[in-house]
């Protein structure tokens, strides 16, 4: 049997991946059956578990990935694209960001390998970052970097809570300079507004 280069092992992965957070999504994590995730990947049980060690496995990869995905984001292009992001996310994210967080409330041993699961380093590179901002002066210094990110994250949690309602942000510009005015020293405030992204 010839082997599978890395290249196609790769996309083997996001295959399964893209087709697992739509199971997740439709059916969340206990509905997500091994039969509907073979349905929605179009792949057998064995190739799914050939890549990934279980179905907790899978969400859990999800989780680590969408935060990777966002705590980067901010890290390179700052909190507002970050939480433009958020506000831009696709129904599929939602659901499973939302499932995530159902399932660390209501099952400690889950909560546990999801603990295990979070990527320590990245948030103190995050803390890091939030610091060295308000060294520089455009983030407010009289409150701790880790109270300064914690709201920041609890403004995206919010978004993602009401989006997941049926609920969309209809005035982005203004979330986006309501949470500036909290973060932001006075001075730094008076800058012109960031456009918004407008997707293609």
């Amino acid at each position: 049997m010839p082997k599978i280069s890395d290249e196609r092992k790769a996309e083997r992965r996001e295959h399964i991946l893209a087709g697992a957070r739509r199971a997740f999504a439709e059916h969340g994590y206990e509905g997500a059956t091994v039969t509907r995730l073979e349905k929605a990947t179009g792949m057998s049980r064995g190739a799914i578990f050939n890549y990934f060690p279980s179905k907790e496995g899978l969400f859990l990869e999800l989780a680590r990935r969408d935060n990777e995905h966002l705590v980067r984001l901010w890290l390179d292009r700052g909190w507002e694209a970050a939480l433009r992001e958020v506000v831009e996310e696709d129904p599929d994210w939602l659901g499973v960001y939302l499932e995530m967080t159902r399932k660390v409330r209501t099952d400690p041993e889950f909560a546990r390998r999801h603990e295990e699961h979070a990527q320590k380093e990245l948030a103190h590179e995050l803390i890091a970052h939030v610091r060295a901002g308000q060294e520089r002066g455009e983030l407010r210094d009289d409150f701790p970097p880790e109270r300064v990110a914690g709201f920041i994250s609890l403004v995206a949690n919010g978004v993602v809570l009401q989006m997941g309602f049926g609920e969309r942000i209809r005035d982005v510009d203004a979330l986006v300079d309501f949470v500036r005015a909290s973060v932001e020293p006075p001075r730094a405030r008076a800058r012109p507004r960031t456009p918004a992204r407008t997707r293609s």
